[in-house]
């Protein structure tokens, strides 16, 4: 049965004019400014087939003075190849949204909007998706501690989730990762209870030798038939 459809997925080499630059690495991607994104999204859709929006995702980088990166993957069905796009922004400059050129895009700017802060503008429902009501700060950005803010358990005397601030029961901790039959030089909690009083550690009993086995007794050596006879 033939198909529609290449069987080896290969690059094009002609983009025509688009304002895109190209990505060092073995797959299809490029850098493509914020006010040159939706321009080149949507040539990549009708003139170059790229017709599915497979996701998008966000990369902190908090080096750098951009230290978001969206990343929009797409796909050909007609050419069997898929590509990236990135495009740089930081905590306040929005980033154009593709809701008008794929409906499903709504969806994954608000998942990068609820784990990195990256806002786009043009979204018609921008608001959390992920994480939970009243919930501050983005918990994808490298700075965002990973015990969190807050904790929830459920409270017998109001009969309902309330919010704490978090508590460690062991903020510092020490770690000698020492080989387990060597064991460590401090006293663990517990083990004064296999100590003698004042006496130290209970001494190891002393090994006893075990008893000589009793000697049995040669046999006496038989008499000659011959001599005990009488003539």
């Amino acid at each position: 049965m033939a198909s529609h459809a290449p069987r080896y997925a290969e690059a094009p080499t002609d983009w025509g004019r688009l304002p895109i630059t190209p990505r060092p690495g073995i797959e299809t991607a490029f850098d493509v400014a914020r006010d040159d994104l939706v321009a080149v999204l949507t040539s990549l859709r009708d003139e170059h087939h790229y017709q599915q929006l497979m996701e998008i995702a966000g990369v902190d980088f908090p080096e750098r003075a951009e230290r978001f990166e969206v990343v929009y993957c797409l796909l050909s069905l007609t050419k069997n190849h898929r590509l990236r796009l990135h495009v740089t922004t930081d905590e306040t400059t929005p980033v154009p949204s593709v809701t008008s050129l794929w409906p499903v895009a709504g969806w994954l700017e608000r998942e990068v909007f609820d784990m990195y802060g990256v806002i786009f503008v043009g979204n018609p429902d921008l608001r959390r998706i992920l994480t939970d009501y009243g919930f501050e700060g983005h918990p994808q950005r490298k700075d965002f501690p990973l015990t969190g803010y807050v904790e929830l358990r459920y409270s017998e005397a109001e009969k309902r989730v309330v919010y704490e601030p978090v508590s460690l029961a062991q903020d510092f901790r020490t770690f000698d990762f020492l080989t387990p039959w060597e064991g460590p030089e401090y006293c663990l909690p517990g083990d004064e209870k296999a100590e003698r009083q004042g006496a130290g550690p209970t001494p190891a009993p002393a090994p006893t030798t075990p008893a000589p086995a009793p000697k049995t007794p040669a046999p006496a050596p038989k008499t000659p038939k011959a001599a005990t006879e009488k003539p």
